[in-house]
């Protein structure tokens, strides 16, 4: 039959936070008959969205796969995760997704937050179709929805339905390629109506738009319109089909998740339209058998699980294996997945979702096989503009924080761990603050290790104005050989940016060559903390003269005596602070552009430029420097202008000077904090 599949068909419901993919996920499985009760996020009753921490947030944080058959035809669900936080944990399964549906709101003000969907599956070349959900709540027109999602999406949008309403209450849909009428029951299957007399034109219209739109890639059917011929309804559902597996147009259609309206039509246009694995093989580059490891999962009874497609042909259990990063060895027991049940299986069919085990060398992202693996899928991950400085809340658990941040960071790509040097903090660095405190959440709930956070510290560092020539000297007689250290150094200021530098001009052995190295480790050593409290950079330091002992001295006793001249000299030669200053490229709807500039004006920014981003209609690109004390909770703003859709990366530029109360109060701060 048309449109048939050998294989599992991989189907991701993408879309942006709380536009009911999971609910709508859960009336697959219920319309299907894979479940006996539909389920529901907001009762805690859903098959997805079941740990702990997705139940407090009433959302996803974490990708959901489910399984289900339709009229013999096996199908796979990989449930994404929409919020900016939770986003990159599906981005890989998505890639390997036969065909995605981008689930959205009917009100038309909310259609920009389509646009990051719609954009990375045109990017990547995934089909996809557009299902607007909760029409029970439109008050809008459906044109009027359409007509904000346009720009955004690369393919024309083909609407194959129009809404039947009583009042402002939408009841029904007319399906504008089968000219048929029907009437929504809540619960149940759609009933067929007679065509309402007040809609006869309004889906004459429809209906020529669609025809002309499929036209477009259809010299036959452009022929049949010429000459005003009825086109067979086999033409148009294999134009669809064509149109929606090329990215040529996306279908839209309509219904309520939660009432079940539309759910069966969707299903169907799922049977007949969505390609299948051998479709996604080739565009993938998958020539045999493979596996594709999407994600790493841990904490489950199994143990450590990597998540992954079968494609290119069927898997077996103990069959051999090299992998995308060098590993050989031979596939663990195999697991279908139904949200968070898992059931052993000895063969992944084509096409099949699995979970992996004993894959201890495999990261997401590889490839598995025993051929030529196909190449690497490229997918883009949000930045990490939020960090948390983080510790045990009981020292005795160093140990095993180390051991679950290295899980959780396995298994959540958009997380990054770091240490700083000069403040000696262990940062955890995410995409925004809900990303990090629900990891925070995972860490104790799974592990039992209690996590103490805080603001990481600004790296602050402090210069100098003027030279200075400075005596240091270390004199201490205790008994037996005594230490004796003496050195004069001139101290200057360098260029933004020139770092340190040690230099020797040291004539006649006045300090001897060997202890040279701990005086330049001395004056190190009273960097690392200068009079204003911070590590100091960009100054020159030669040493010009000293003396020494015969007896007395020794490398520790320069190394007291570099120390204590750099000391003095830092504090004589006029120090001041300076503050790092970053690098944002923020990117949001054109329509946020004045807002999203204020809020960086409003940070101590300064406007490098603004124009068009490039290949994003209706989009702005702003370039700004901000200085990195102002970061913080810039990202929430930037959202809550712009319906959360702006984002920002930013990088270190450079470090500028820091005057006035500002600086006071820096300092202030650094010497009331303790050592």
């Amino acid at each position: 039959m048309p449109g048939e599949s050998k294989g599992t068909r991989v189907i991701a419901l993408v879309g942006p936070a709380g536009a009911g993919k999971t609910s709508l996920a859960e009336a697959l499985l219920y319309a299907s008959g894979t479940t006996d009760r539909q389920g529901s996020v907001a009762n805690g009753s859903s098959i997805g969205d079941n740990s702990a921490e997705a139940r407090q947030r009433g959302g996803s944080t974490e990708t959901n796969l489910y399984n289900f058959t339709y009229l013999g035809d096996k199908y796979a669900l990989i449930d994404a995760p929409g919020s900016i936080g939770f986003a990159a944990d599906a981005a890989r399964g998505v890639a390997v997704a036969d065909m995605a549906i981008v689930v959205v709101d009917p009100d038309p003000a909310r259609a920009a937050l389509a646009a990051p969907a719609l954009r990375m599956l045109d990017e990547q070349g995934i089909p996809h179709i557009l299902f607007v959900n909760r029409i029970d709540q439109a008050h809008g027109r459906i044109r009027d929805l359409l007509t904000a999602l346009q720009p955004m999406s690369v393919s024309p949008l083909i609407a194959r339905q129009i809404p039947i309403r009583e009042g402002e209450k939408v009841t029904g849909f007319v399906d504008v390629a089968l000219e048929r009428a029907y009437h929504y029951v809540p619960g149940k299957p759609s009933e067929p109506i007679a065509l309402p007399e007040e809609l006869a034109e309004r889906e004459a219209q429809a209906r020529t738009q669609l025809l002309e739109q499929l036209a477009d890639h259809d010299d036959t059917l452009l022929e049949q319109l010429l000459l005003d011929q009825v086109p067979e309804p086999g033409t148009i559902f294999a134009d669809l089909r064509r149109e929606t597996s090329d990215n040529l147009g996306v279908s839209v259609l309509f219904g309520s998740a939660h009432n079940r309206w539309g759910i069966n039509r969707l299903l169907k246009a799922l049977r007949h339209e969505a390609p299948g694995p051998e479709a996604t093989a080739a565009r993938l580059g998958v020539d045999a058998p493979a596996v594709y490891a999407f994600k790493v999962s841990h904490g489950g009874s199994a143990g450590r699980l990597a998540l992954a497609r079968a494609i290119g042909g069927p898997v077996h259990e103990s069959s051999d294996f090299k992998s995308s990063s060098g590993e050989v060895g031979r596939l663990g027991a195999l697991f279908a997945i139904q949200g968070d049940k898992t059931t052993k299986i000895a063969e992944a069919g084509n096409g099949d979702l699995v979970a992996v085990a004993k894959a201890d060398g495999v990261k997401a992202g590889d490839w598995l096989g025993s051929g030529k693996l196909p190449p690497p899928i490229e997918t883009a991950l949000p930045s990490r503009n939020c960090a948390f400085a983080i510790e045990p809340a009981d020292r005795k658990d160093d140990v095993r924080l180390s051991g679950a941040l290295a899980r959780i960071l396995e298994e959540d790509a958009s997380l990054s761990l770091e240490q700083d040097e000069a403040s000696h903090e262990m940062r955890l660095r995410g995409v925004n603050d809900e990303h990090l405190k629900t990891t925070l959440a995972k860490l104790k709930r799974r592990y039992g290790v209690d996590v103490k956070h805080h603001a990481p510290s600004i790296g602050y560092r402090e210069s100098i104005r003027r030279p200075v020539t400075q005596r240091g000297r270390h004199k201490k007689q205790s008994g037996g050989h005594g230490q004796y250290g003496d050195v004069i150094i001139e101290l200057r200021p360098l260029a933004r940016g020139e770092g340190f530098r040690f230099e020797e001009k040291i004539s006649g052995g006045a300090v001897p060559k060997q202890w040279i190295p701990a005086v330049e480790q001395g004056v190190r050593d009273a960097m690392q903390k200068g009079p204003l409290g911070f590590p100091v950079v960009d100054v020159a330091v030669t040493l010009i003269d000293g003396s020494y002992h015969s007896v007395d001295s020794s490398e520790l006793a320069f190394r007291l005596a570099g120390r204590i001249a750099m000391q003095e000299a830092l504090a004589e030669a006029v120090p001041h602070l300076l503050e790092p200053v970053h690098k944002l490229v923020l990117v949001g709807p054109a329509s946020s552009a004045s807002r999203m500039s204020s809020a960086v004006a409003s940070r101590r920014g300064q406007m490098l430029g603004m124009g068009p981003r490039d290949g994003w209609t209706g989009w702005d690109r702003i370039e700004a420097l901000v200085p990195e004390a102002e970061l913080d909770g810039l990202e929430a703003e930037l959202r809550s202008l712009s319906q959360g859709l702006a984002s920002y990366e930013a990088e270190f530029d450079h470090l500028a000077e820091l005057n006035g109360h500002l600086a006071d109060k820096v300092v202030q701060q650094q010497v009331a904090e303790p050592a």
